[in-house]
């Protein structure tokens, strides 16, 4: 713990007479990813780049670094304490951990073909249409939000999750269910490659849209999922040789962990179908920003 306070000493200093602001900027903008995270599983590092780049002044490529190292140790300690009270889905979330750490490198590689501003487009309208769909369906369904459970014996029909529960709440895993949830985990991960994510605004959807999950809990478990693949994103920079700022890491870690549990309080006091159209609006705007950011 004290070489990581000394390091943020000397992150202060170093910046000159405007230390202090700078050392406040970013305990605020870590606070930021960490109240989104909290509430939502999602969004960390849609906000932390932004934030790093035009707030702080952070190269893009050491803020992608600082980005997924600062919302992995901050989803993993969030993730922690849900996994305590037995908010987590671990089979589930290991299961769409593994599939998106196989797709994420195809993601990498299929970014590293497209422009620049035709990445960010589609990156906008992936989220538009997630948002959308997200919306109608709490809007017109709102007991979706919550858990869908079946009588025993019942079969998934067409219209409804790929994935069925039991009456205690229990995802039955048949080859199908299995299937599905195996694919959404890879697309989930091609899309953080893609984009440079952690993708939690891909996996809560999905977990939501596909297992039959609750949004709290599904919040929950994407944490574990976003976790582990942020592990991987950061060796993976790391052996590429990219510059990680560890001081600057921490200092968005420490502002990260108390937005956390601000956040983990305010999603408790909304309804599943009030926390889905709050996550499906905040999808919007940031979509509109990027297509604003892109196009201007």
């Amino acid at each position: 713990m004290y070489p990581l306070i000394e390091r943020l000493l000397v992150f202060a200093d170093s910046t000159g007479p405007g230390g202090g602001m700078q050392t406040a900027l970013g305990l605020a903008y870590g606070a930021v990813v960490g109240f989104s995270l909290g509430l939502t599983g999602g969004g960390g590092s849609i906000f932390a780049v932004p934030l790093l780049v035009y707030g702080l002044g952070v190269r893009p490529r050491e803020a992608t670094g600082v980005s997924l190292a600062a919302v992995g140790a901050t989803a993993l300690v969030g993730g922690l304490r849900r996994l305590a009270r037995g908010e987590i889905e671990v089979r589930t979330g290991l299961l769409f951990a593994v599939a998106g750490m196989i797709g994420a490198p195809g993601g990498t590689w299929l970014g590293s073909q497209l422009p620049d501003v035709l990445l960010l487009i589609l990156f906008a309208l992936l989220m538009v249409a997630v948002a959308v769909r997200m919306w109608v369906q709490a809007e017109r369904r709102p007991a979706d939000a919550q858990a869908i459970r079946a009588t025993s014996g019942a079969v998934a029909d067409a219209q409804g999750p790929s994935c069925r529960r039991d009456p205690s709440g229990k995802l039955h895993l048949t080859s199908r269910c299995f299937a599905v949830l195996l694919i959404s985990g890879v697309v989930a991960g091609v899309l953080s490659g893609l984009f440079g994510v952690g993708g939690g605004f891909v996996i809560v959807p999905a977990l939501v849209l596909v297992t039959g999950m609750g949004i709290h809990r599904a919040v929950a478990t994407s944490l574990l999922v976003i976790a582990l693949i942020s592990t991987s994103g950061v060796a993976s920079s790391i052996v590429a040789g990219r510059p990680l700022p560890l001081a600057l890491a921490g200092l968005f870690l420490a502002g990260g962990i108390g937005g956390m549990e601000m956040g983990t309080l305010a999603s408790r006091r909304l309804g599943g179908a009030g926390l889905q159209k709050l996550f499906a609006s905040a999808m919007v705007a940031v979509a509109i920003f990027i297509v604003i950011k892109s196009l201007v």
